[in-house]
């Protein structure tokens, strides 16, 4: 019986790095988790222990602090590219890099009705994601950008039905044609490309999401997704496909009747668990084949 060693990488995890722009008195600041990793013929660290072909992965966290004030932060998507090919040169035994960063919102403090210039408070909204893999360098590199929010929570207080679905003798959810509809979503979406404004096509993408999810009547959490996937890839030729994974944020209209009180859709149990998980992808016919652009990339069917 042959015994080998299969895929393998190896990087350092989330490596927590706060970039302060100090040029001018009003202060910017970029707040980015980064996780970086390696893969290729590595065999020899596995089998026998031998590191001569290993970029430790303390020496890919310096990087990464390095790299913020060399290179500096234009967007997520630049830092990464940036870093995997550094990474690719440096290690020449490995033919493949994947960075992977998710970065925290910030926005500045409203004094006196204006944005404070060095003082902030942590946002929601959803976390801007993007994880980049690049494989091989030169003539033969190919780089693959999936780009995307995490915890991205959003609800619509009407607007929203679920009925004529499948029942068998264990169904006991009531239908409805009013209800709260509610998610947290991490989404998504692949580029066709390397040539494009980053920060401009995601704040575009974000703002074309939110409006869809809005929009739309929806009949099930499902149709709202592939709505919002549907006209993100009709206004964004330079996007390839989209994917999502929603669970849905259950709110169960409370009975008050026993204490004489009607209840018309005004006071809900929202339940955290178990939950519903609706994912999905929504896809051009002629999209480019993806390569290792979704490697290593959780969460998705």
């Amino acid at each position: 019986m042959a015994i080998k060693l299969g895929p393998n990488e190896y990087g350092k995890a989330q490596v927590h790095l706060v970039r302060v722009y100090r040029d001018t008195d009003r202060h910017e600041i970029r707040d980015f988790t980064v996780s970086t990793s390696l893969r290729g013929d590595f065999s020899d660290a596995h089998i026998d222990g031998d590191q001569a072909a290993v970029l430790p992965t303390d020496t890919q966290k310096n990087t990464v602090f390095a790299f913020a004030k060399e290179k500096g932060i234009e967007s997520p998507e630049q830092f990464a590219l940036e870093l995997a090919d550094h990474f690719l040169e440096a290690a020449p035994v490995a033919d493949g890099a994947r960075i992977e960063i998710e970065e925290t919102n910030w926005n500045r403090i409203t004094v006196d009705g204006k944005g404070h210039d060095h003082s902030f408070v942590q946002s929601g909204g959803g976390n801007r994601t993007t994880v980049v893999n690049v494989d091989g360098r030169g003539a033969d590199r190919k780089a693959h950008v999936v780009s995307g929010l995490n915890d991205l929570v959003v609800l619509k207080s009407t607007g929203s039905e679920f009925h004529g679905f499948l029942k068998d003798k264990y169904t006991t959810l009531a239908e409805a044609d009013d209800r709260i509809l509610a998610t947290s979503l991490i989404v998504r979406w692949r580029y066709e490309g390397t040539d494009v404004d980053w920060n401009k096509t995601f704040d575009a993408a974000k703002a074309t999401l939110l409006q869809r999810f809005a929009e739309i009547h929806s009949k099930a959490l499902q149709q709202s997704l592939y709505g919002m996937g549907e006209t993100l890839l009709e206004q964004h030729p330079e996007i390839a496909e989209f994917k999502f994974s929603a669970p849905n944020k259950h709110h169960f209209l409370v009975d008050l009747s026993p204490f004489g009180v009607e209840n018309p859709n005004e006071v809900f149990y929202a339940a955290d668990r178990p939950f519903g998980l609706i994912e999905g992808t929504v896809i051009r016919d002629d999209s480019s084949d993806p390569g290792n652009a979704w490697h290593s990339v959780p969460g998705f069917c």
